[in-house]
């Protein structure tokens, strides 16, 4: 429940300072976990790791919607898309260098001894459970997809 508490204190920052950019993105973030709470059959409060995916994938529906409107030159849309970002991120854990993700990846792959890309299901399954909310899920398919067909 900590981190809807600090979603409800930093909207009343937003409102306070009348900072519309962060005010919307919070509202959003309060808006997706209420949804996921109620899809989730009443259930009262989301695990951390629910909460850290949710917050991933808006930083992403975000990012990715900045990269389509500065394909068409659209400055003005991609802006406020790239600011509530960054407001959404900050209560994301810090993320992992590269380096840091693949030291992850080879001791897993050593782990579980996975030989080639057929192998690759496994290897992910493992190191996107390790590096919840750290981690982006497309750095780590490029570096295990590099590890396996070495």
């Amino acid at each position: 429940m900590s981190l809807q508490t600090d979603i409800m204190g930093a909207m009343k920052t937003a409102m306070k300072s009348k900072d519309q950019v962060a005010l919307e993105a919070l509202r959003a973030v309060k808006s997706a976990i209420l949804l996921a709470q109620t899809a989730s059959g009443g259930k009262a409060e989301l695990s951390e790791e629910e909460e850290l995916k949710i917050l991933q994938k808006l930083v992403k529906q975000r990012k990715d919607s900045a990269a389509i409107y500065l394909e068409q030159d659209r400055k003005d849309l991609a802006e406020p898309e790239l600011a509530q970002a960054e407001v959404i991120s900050q209560f994301l854990p810090e993320a992992l260098t590269e380096e840091e993700i693949e030291k992850v990846v080879v001791m897993t792959i050593d782990d579980i001894g996975a030989e080639g890309m057929k192998d690759m299901g496994k290897v992910m399954g493992i190191v996107n459970k390790e590096l919840a909310g750290r981690a982006d899920g497309k750095t780590i398919s490029t570096i295990v997809k590099q590890q396996l067909s070495q």
